[in-house]
C-alpha cells in the first residue's frame, strides 16, 4: 500500500459514486453492493431505484425513528455506526493504534496547544465498515466552536492496516471538529481512508475534502453553532474512521472494545467527579 496510488485511486472512487445511474441498473447494482457487504436493506430512506448515484444510496439518510438517541445530559452517545476498536486514557499525550502502534495527540490534532487539553483524556476510535450508515451525530449536546482540515495519505484503516502502517490515523487526512458541551471540550476526528471521495460537514457546507485537494486549513468561530445530541455533523463518502477525544476526568466509557455501536446508544458518561457540577 505504500506504493499504491492512494490518492488517485480515492479520487476516481469518488469521481465515479457521483455519476449518474441508470434506472435500470440502480436496482441491481445496489442490492451486489448489498449482498456481499452485508448492508441491511430494511433501512433505506427510499426504494433504492430512486438513489439517482451511487454516492448518494452509500450516503443515504436513515429513515425516520431508526435509531433512537440516549436521553440525558450525563449521557454520551455514539456518534456513529461501527465498532469500537479501540479506547483507553492518553498517556504522555499517546493514544493507542493497535498493539505495539501509538500515536501522538499532537499528530492526530496537528495542533500541539489543543493536544494539551485532550492529555490524560478518555479516546474512543470507532471503525466503520463498508456496510455501515456513514453519517456522524453529535455525540453531546453542545456547539461546534471550530475545525481544522488536515490533509494527508489515504491508506485503508481495516485491521490488517491499523496493525501495520505506524501513525496510521496521524498520517491519513482527516477533518477535526471541535464542541464545547456540558461534559467539557470534545474534539471528532473524521479519518479518510482509501477509496473516500470526500469529507463533508454540515455545520460547514462549503467544506468538503476532495482526495488530494487543498488544504482548507482551521477556522475558530466567534458564535459557536448549536448542535443537540443526535444531530447530524458531517458525512464520509465512502468509509472510514472516528475517533472521539475527551478533556481528562471528564468522560468515563460504559461499553467494551469490539462492541457494535449505533447512533445514538450510551457508551459512556460524566465522571462521579464530575458529578452536580
Amino acid at each position: 500500500m505504500h506504493w499504491f496510488p492512494k490518492q488517485a485511486f480515492s479520487r476516481g472512487m469518488g469521481w465515479a459514486s457521483r455519476l449518474p445511474v441508470p434506472r435500470p441498473l440502480r436496482d441491481p447494482i445496489y442490492r451486489s453492493f448489498a449482498r456481499h457487504y452485508g448492508v441491511d436493506l430494511s433501512e433505506l430512506d427510499r426504494p433504492l431505484s430512486e438513489y439517482d448515484r451511487f454516492d448518494d444510496f452509500f450516503c443515504r439518510p436513515l429513515p425516520q425513528g431508526a435509531r433512537q438517541i440516549e436521553d440525558g445530559a450525563d449521557v454520551l452517545v455514539a456518534p456513529c455506526d461501527g465498532v469500537l476498536s479501540v479506547q483507553g486514557l492518553t498517556s504522555d499525550g499517546l493514544c493507542i493504534q493497535a498493539k505495539g502502534h501509538d500515536y501522538t495527540v499532537s499528530g492526530l490534532l496537528s495542533d500541539e496547544r489543543a493536544a494539551e487539553r485532550f492529555r490524560g483524556g478518555l479516546f474512543m476510535t470507532i471503525y466503520l465498515a463498508p456496510h455501515n450508515y456513514h453519517r456522524v451525530h453529535s455525540p453531546l449536546d453542545g456547539e461546534v466552536v471550530g475545525y481544522r482540515h488536515i490533509p494527508g495519505a489515504r491508506y485503508p484503516v481495516n485491521q490488517l492496516s491499523v496493525t501495520n502502517v505506524p501513525n496510521l490515523f496521524a498520517r491519513n487526512e482527516r477533518v477535526v471538529t471541535y464542541l464545547r458541551t456540558g461534559l467539557g471540550e470534545v474534539a471528532l476526528v473524521m479519518v479518510a481512508a482509501t477509496g473516500v471521495g470526500n469529507i463533508t460537514v454540515s455545520y460547514e457546507p462549503s467544506l468538503c475534502t476532495m482526495a488530494g485537494g487543498p488544504d482548507r486549513g482551521a477556522c475558530t468561530y466567534d458564535q459557536g453553532k448549536p448542535l443537540n445530541k443526535g444531530d447530524e455533523l458531517g458525512i464520509f463518502h465512502l468509509g472510514s474512521t472516528v475517533i472521539l477525544l475527551f478533556e481528562p476526568g471528564r468522560v468515563t466509557s460504559e461499553t467494551t472494545v469490539g462492541s457494535v455501536l449505533r447512533v445514538g446508544q450510551s457508551i459512556g458518561r460524566k465522571t462521579s467527579s464530575h458529578q452536580g457540577q
